[in-house]
């Protein structure tokens, strides 16, 4: 019994050293932000690594989300309503949902693990020892980059997803559906406002820099070789879908809270 409630303990205390640890790594990236210049040549690498590099993923995810979640919609709707609101649900549910959390999961396991299995094994082959050793600040060669750049290009690559699954639920809807483009069209301009815009993508923001520093934070205290980095990986994707999930809830108590 001591030993359980001793190791209950020690996986408690654990989880508040690197909830510090990665608290204080996280302060240290923001404090570096009015830094960001000195890297562009490493930011603009990262940006067109995170988003340029996802963009065929993205594409055939998003694709056949739309063409489903049209084929879903008409399914469970087609005898009670309209068929203008089946383009209505297509792309609102699209932007502000789907779009933001499904595009953020795939590039989580792209990218986040990415971030976390370079950084790993840049720390377990000293490299980020010796960066240090020559007055190099790793936080803001490495980390700073990979940040701003999953910051900047994560709505870049949810605006590319939503329409590309627009694209897909307009096809399924025009060709398996028989809808005409007019009510289509007519549905999106309907239902569809600026602020389900916006809230898409403040969402897609903020996962970009969850996911980011996610995988550095994995990624630069990595320890124990080769399965250190494995591990690191791991916990990187995993952690960033916990947390994408978390946040799409609390987000959209925050943007759409209900009358009641």
């Amino acid at each position: 019994m001591l030993e359980l409630f001793s190791r209950i303990g020690e996986r408690v205390l654990g989880g508040f050293y690197r909830l510090g640890e990665a608290t204080l790594l996280i302060l240290r990236v923001f404090g570096e932000l009015p830094h960001i210049w000195r890297v562009h040549r490493e930011t603009v690498a990262q940006m067109i690594r995170i988003g340029i590099g996802s963009m065929p993923l993205v594409a055939v995810t998003s694709l056949f989300t739309g063409m489903v979640l049209a084929v879903q919609t008409s399914y469970q709707i087609e005898e009670y309503v309209p068929e203008i609101f089946i383009a209505s649900a297509v792309c609102k549910a699209t932007i502000i949902e789907l779009g933001p959390v499904i595009t953020a999961l795939v590039i989580s396991g792209r990218v986040g693990a990415s971030i976390a299995a370079e950084l790993g094994t840049m720390r377990v082959t000293e490299q980020i020892d010796a960066l240090e050793t020559m007055a190099v600040d790793p936080v803001r060669f490495l980390l700073l980059p990979r940040f701003f750049s999953g910051l900047v290009m994560m709505p870049v690559i949810v605006t590319f997803g939503c329409l590309i699954a627009i694209a897909g639920g307009y096809a399924v809807c025009l060709l398996y559906l028989e809808m005409s483009s007019v009510a289509f069209f007519q549905g999106m301009r309907q239902f569809v406002y600026p602020y389900d815009i916006y809230s898409g993508l403040l969402k897609s923001f903020i996962f970009g820099g969850t996911i980011s520093l996610v995988g550095c934070y994995y990624g630069y205290c990595t320890s124990q070789g080769a399965e250190g980095v494995g591990r690191a990986t791991t916990q990187s994707v995993v952690t960033n879908c916990l947390l994408i999930l978390i946040f799409d809830y609390f987000l959209a108590m925050l943007l759409f809270p209900t009358a009641g």
